[in-house]
């Protein structure tokens, strides 16, 4: 009886069809895998938090022919899919929902509310907002305060009105310098006036790609790494904006010194 309510229930769900990376972590969280027709070709790299459930589910190119060839009745986006794109889609009777950017976690709860809904699983986006804020729960002020430098290979810092600047602050760091959004960080003053904390983001992509250029292969910044870093945030929890950045909470609460 439970095997047949389950088909039941992946038959009742729309045929769902993801655009890009992020759009793909929703979708492999929310929707029966019975009802998924494509997910992006990104769906599988190593930056794909969710890249395991990926394995054996079709990847499609963003072309209206490999889009139309699914038969979706749902496309989901964040990135992907040009706005003609998106306008053929929806002359096609298909509906297209598009994830928001978020500068907090009420933003994410918005994005995993608004796909559940539009799959018809509301309880199971409930579900994973849950989980999201048993992990900020646990993680709330775990650093009592103390500053730490966001940044990544090319030398930016999320600032105010970041979900990276949210996620630090969430685990009871204060982000620094306090500007307003992303901002490029002096090499110079990283020499001079090295921070206390370093928080690295998206580092393990850049030694992925095996970049050679950018702040992050300076000998400067090589040392304050070194030296100074309190954890080093994969980007697959870093690049999209859902509940994956609850867990880079979690990773920088469990660094907390006790």
């Amino acid at each position: 009886m439970v095997g047949l309510a389950l088909a039941g229930q992946a038959q009742a769900a729309p045929r769902v069809l993801s655009l890009d990376q992020c759009a793909d972590q929703f979708v492999l969280a929310l929707s029966p895998r019975e009802s998924i027709v494509g997910l992006s070709t990104r769906a599988d790299d190593p930056d794909s938090r969710l890249r395991a459930q990926a394995k054996g589910l079709p990847l499609r190119r963003t072309t209206l022919e490999s889009a139309l060839a699914a038969r979706p009745q749902l496309v989901v986006r964040y990135w992907g899919g040009d706005p003609r794109f998106v306008a053929q889609l929806e002359q096609r009777g298909v509906r297209v929902v598009t994830i928001q950017d978020a500068s907090d976690f009420d933003g994410v709860r918005a994005n995993v509310r608004r796909v559940a809904a539009a799959l018809d699983r509301r309880p199971q986006g409930e579900a994973v907002i849950a989980r999201m804020d048993a992990r900020l729960a646990r993680s709330a002020g775990a650093w009592r305060g103390a500053t730490a430098l966001y940044i990544t290979p090319g030398g930016f810092t999320g600032g105010q009105g970041t979900l990276v600047h949210q996620i630090l602050k969430s685990a009871g760091l204060t982000p620094t310098p306090p500007g307003p959004g992303y901002q490029p960080v002096s090499l110079e003053q990283l020499a001079l006036k090295p921070p206390r904390a370093v928080v690295l983001g998206f580092f393990d992509s850049f030694m992925l790609a095996n970049n050679h250029w950018g702040m992050g292969r300076h000998p400067v910044m090589q040392r304050l790494a070194a030296r100074r870093t309190v954890a080093s945030l994969p980007g697959a929890m870093l690049g999209c904006p859902d509940p994956s950045a609850a867990e880079a909470v979690e990773i920088l609460a469990v660094r907390a010194p006790r």
